[in-house]
């Protein structure tokens, strides 16, 4: 029995030096990188960490990014990049220090890192810990993880706020909740630059083969200024920065002979995002004609599925089309006025069935305002349809 206990409590002492050294040299690579950038917050995440990377690169900086959204990357200095693997597809936050590893192997000037945490102990043990920033961003305060951060969005607010560099900067372009968020970085010692989205022009936003929000270049802008890059080099860079694979699209496509155009707003999902987006596509001309809205549900998103159906209202669409599972949870919230304009093609259906049922509703040309969440069904339909029009 002495020879358990003493094998158990070498074990221990092993797993510790280990844990030692471990720290030791991520605290170690994290020392090579003079300035680290951390991105928080709702919505925009991943588009805000690409246009910094972008701005600082038209700069002249040596800059490695990564992004944890619709489809993690890490990002080269040369704005080329690659998936990042994920053992059983599951995230977890401790790739941050695989990532700092790789990163500081290119000997950046700057490393802008997307924030993976979201639950409020993580959000500062991934900043403390894991990246120690000097610049923080936090893009938004939105209607999500509520369970993990809520109850309320002020309480969404100040667990963002948890990311914050000590000592440092923080730039968001959060409007409705500054107030709480200029009282939690003042206890952070802090400074908190709130930026103003019509500071950037429409003629600054046409510069982008990419659809982007006003408010995320207003961001990156900051943050560039911050590192002594002029605004022209990083509105430059940034044009030339690769777009996210979550990021809002619309393409066209011709099928039995109907102009199909695909608005994915998949990767806003939440009601405000949501809303947000069919406003600017609508501001646009991007969208026209008789409108189907497809609303993509998930069994571990029952709660966002409602809120899906109920902005119908809001939407105004000819017709509902519903896929993945359970629809029914969208389905209930949806205005009676709509009920009797619902196609259900819930469940694992294959993706030709599923576009085929979508078709089948639609006479002449249409937009398809794609909501919700892509993964599952979402994912299915999107990969059919561009293998079908010819698009990969």
């Amino acid at each position: 029995m002495h020879i358990l206990y003493t094998l158990f409590a070498l074990m221990c002492l092993g797993l510790f030096v280990a844990g030692v050294v471990e720290q030791r040299n991520h605290f170690a690579h994290l020392g090579t990188i003079p300035t680290r950038v951390l991105v928080n917050g709702i919505r925009g995440k991943s588009s805000i960490t690409r246009l910094c990377a972008g701005a600082l690169r038209g700069g002249g900086m040596v800059v490695v990014a990564k992004t944890t959204g619709t489809a993690a990357r890490f990002i080269y200095p040369d704005a080329s990049e690659e998936p990042i693997y994920r053992k059983f597809d599951i995230a977890n936050v401790i790739e941050q220090v695989g990532i700092v590893r790789r990163a500081a192997a290119y000997y950046p000037d700057v490393l802008v890192m997307e924030c993976m945490a979201v639950t409020p102990a993580l959000q500062e043990i991934n900043q403390t810990k894991l990246v120690q920033s000097q610049i923080g961003v936090i893009s938004n305060v939105r209607d999500d993880h509520l369970t993990e951060m809520g109850p309320t969005l002020d309480d969404v607010a100040r667990s963002l706020c948890r990311s914050m560099p000590i000592g440092g900067v923080c730039v968001t372009a959060e409007r409705e909740r500054l107030p709480i968020l200029r009282e939690e970085a003042a206890q952070r010692d802090c400074h908190l630059i709130g930026v103003d989205a019509e500071s950037v022009s429409d003629l600054e936003m046409s510069g982008f083969s990419w659809i982007t929000f006003k408010e995320n270049v207003a961001v990156a802008l900051a943050v560039a200024r911050l590192l002594g890059v002029d605004r022209p080099s990083a509105l430059a860079g940034m044009y030339d920065a690769p777009a996210d694979p979550g990021v809002l699209t619309v393409d066209e496509f011709i099928l039995d002979g109907k102009l199909l155009r695909l608005a994915n707003i998949f990767a806003a999902n939440d009601p405000e995002s949501t809303l947000m987006n069919v406003a600017r596509l609508h501001g646009q001309g991007a969208i026209s004609g008789a409108l189907h809205v497809v609303i993509n549900c998930r069994p571990d998103r029952i709660e966002r599925n409602g809120q899906m159906g109920a902005l119908v209202a809001q939407i105004d669409p000819e017709r509902v089309v519903l896929i993945g599972e359970p629809t029914r949870s969208a389905r209930v919230t949806i205005p009676a006025q709509w009920q009797s304009r619902v196609a259900d093609l819930g469940g694992r259906r294959p993706p030709q069935e599923m576009l085929a049922g979508i078709l089948a509703g639609i006479d002449g040309d249409a937009t398809l305002i794609a909501v919700g969440n892509i993964h599952g069904q979402g994912e299915l339909l999107l990969e059919h349809l561009a293998s079908v029009s010819g698009r990969h």
